[in-house]
């Protein structure tokens, strides 16, 4: 139960973050957003290892917590300039395929998920599928961008949770250690700069913080529980992204896109269930 309570915890925190993310790269540059966002959970979690002293983790955990990072970040960089061009809570749900990737390590693992989990996977795809073909008043700018970001969150849920077996901490460190330098570097050298306004600085700080703390949670929660079933729960973000894109934009799907986006929704759901 606490695995399954620290997974649904992340993908709240996770959703707000990128719904702040998101609207941010509606005003400032899509990289300058990302390098702020990366560096703001960078100083957070240099701070909580200089208070907490955990054991340094075996090289390969760090290396593969280097490697969840730069995978985190083409898919945050992804994400969010597919919410800067198209509908967000179109863009969301599609992101959320990125679950299918560890899923899929366990099958090839010989880690099998059940029948159910399965029947779920097939019916996310399907549900993404048809939101985002569907027409509607929502446009499909940004889709393929959404699908990268699918990948690119696949791979840190999975490789995250490796560079977490030994101290969770150690493993996020490691990541943000290995995303920062390249998001600060591509917003200098192609992505408009850092420039951004006072409002829109602290809206990244608080996505940051919120996106570094939910990363935390799943970190911690992949040691509780099975990977595929805890990223699952962590990919449920997109609902309370697409509920603030309501309340806040009035963003409105077609009859058929919001079927496809609550089909892939429920998808997720029943792999978390199987």
């Amino acid at each position: 139960m606490l695995a399954v309570a620290l997974g649904l915890f992340s993908g709240l925190s996770w959703g707000v973050a990128d719904f702040l993310g998101g609207m941010a790269s509606r005003r400032a540059a899509v990289l300058g957003v990302v390098a702020l966002s990366q560096a703001v959970g960078l100083a957070i979690t240099l701070v909580a290892l200089a208070i907490v002293h955990p054991d340094v983790p075996p090289a390969r955990e760090l290396a593969m917590g280097a490697l969840a990072g730069l995978s985190g970040v083409v898919g945050l960089v992804a994400f969010y300039r597919a919410m800067s061009v198209g509908n967000i809570s179109l863009i969301a749900p599609i992101s959320a395929l990125g679950a299918v990737v560890p899923v899929s390590l366990d099958l090839a693992a010989g880690r099998t998920p059940g029948v159910v989990a399965f029947a779920g996977m097939m019916l996310a795809l399907a549900g993404a599928a048809l939101a985002a073909r569907a027409p509607g008043p929502a446009s499909r700018r940004g889709v393929s961008l959404a699908l990268v970001a699918a990948l690119g969150f696949g791979g840190f849920f999975s490789l995250l949770a490796g560079a977490a077996a030994s101290s969770v901490l150690w493993g996020l460190a490691a990541s943000r250690v290995a995303s920062t330098p390249v998001a600060v570097g591509l917003a200098l050298a192609v992505g408009g700069g850092l420039a951004m306004s006072r409002r829109t600085v602290m809206v990244v700080v608080v996505s940051g913080a919120l996106d570094v703390g939910a990363n935390l949670l799943f970190a911690a929660a992949s040691q509780k529980g099975l990977v595929s079933v805890v990223s699952v729960l962590g990919s449920l973000y997109p609902v309370a992204t697409v509920a603030l894109a309501g309340v806040v934009l009035h963003e409105r799907l077609g009859r058929v896109q919001a079927v496809g986006a609550a089909v892939a929704l429920g998808g997720v759901a029943l792999i978390a269930v199987g």
